[in-house]
């Protein structure tokens, strides 16, 4: 019986701190709420950090109605974007990562829906809606996001990617340098990937890629992008073939991997990670 009390006792204080979090979360204003999420979120590269600024911002839902326009896209702009970014702290794609994947479409095309343009013009396909959007973070994580759902299902990818090209091509109209260039090299690199029969372009998606180096030095994925995508080789299912510029991946992949972290606290943090894996996989490719 002292055995099981012994057992009770740690459970009991881990329920009781469980409920004073909820009642703390709960008595904090949604304007509260929200300044807490944008503080959490910028060192959101810590696992715990990314789960808590997620539940902040979602906990405010509910009254996202009662918020003003530019508040309610924040939000949705950024959940969109915590999204896709929490795949990017577990291994591999998973099931778990591609329900985020969708949850952070939903978010994004939730965010662009708060245009009245958008939404009628929506009717006549997304091409003629997105001649009316105006959010460049919206138009970048709902491309950013369903371009990762496409990867994780090829076929679909082929008919669908088109979308996703038409996302990226509003959001360099709206703001070229948004998001570190970010949107120039995902567009540089699905221009790369495509062929050239359903719409790529070897030669515009690597100009693209290396005018987003050129945009934000300091944003060091895009020259991870440059190296995983134009130093090696793919077929039109987005699987690795072989090695184009064994030169170019060292290059850059040695520039990642010297340049502090800087401004990009979280991505630049991923790029070193990714810039490890891609000088690991040239090795097993050419040795």
């Amino acid at each position: 019986m002292a055995r099981i009390r012994r057992r009770l006792v740690p459970l009991l204080v881990l329920v009781l701190l469980l409920l004073a979090g909820c009642v703390a979360l709960g008595m904090e204003s949604v304007a509260d709420r929200i300044a807490h999420a944008d503080t959490v979120y910028l060192s959101r590269y810590l696992p715990a950090n990314m789960d808590e600024t997620i539940t902040l911002y979602e906990s405010v839902l509910p009254s996202l109605d009662t918020l003003s326009v530019q508040s309610q896209a924040h939000i949705l702009d950024r959940l969109s974007q915590l999204c896709y970014e929490a795949t990017m702290l577990t291994e591999g794609n998973t099931p778990e990562d591609e329900a985020l994947f969708i949850k952070g479409k939903d978010y994004a095309f939730q965010s662009l829906r708060l245009n009245e343009e958008f939404v009628t013009h929506k009717r006549s396909g997304l091409r003629a809606a997105l001649q009316y959007a105006t959010d460049p973070a919206a138009t970048y994580w709902a491309a950013s996001n369903w371009g990762m759902i496409l990867k994780m299902n090829p076929m679909k990818g082929l008919m669908e990617q088109g979308s996703v090209i038409d996302l990226f091509e509003r959001t360099i109209e709206l703001d070229r340098d948004f998001f570190g260039g970010g949107a120039a090299s995902s567009l540089g690199s699905l221009l790369v990937m495509v062929p050239s029969m359903m719409g790529g372009d070897d030669k515009r998606g690597l100009a693209l890629i290396q005018e987003s180096i050129e945009m934000d030095p300091t944003y060091l994925r895009n020259r991870v992008i440059l190296a995983e995508y134009w130093g090696f080789t793919y077929n039109m299912f987005g699987k690795l073939t072989g090695v184009r510029d064994a030169e170019l991946i060292e290059q850059e992949t040695a520039i990642v991997l010297s340049t502090d972290i800087g401004d990009w606290p979280f991505w630049n943090r991923q790029a070193k990670a990714e810039a490890k894996r891609l000088l690991a996989q040239l090795h097993e490719m050419t040795h």
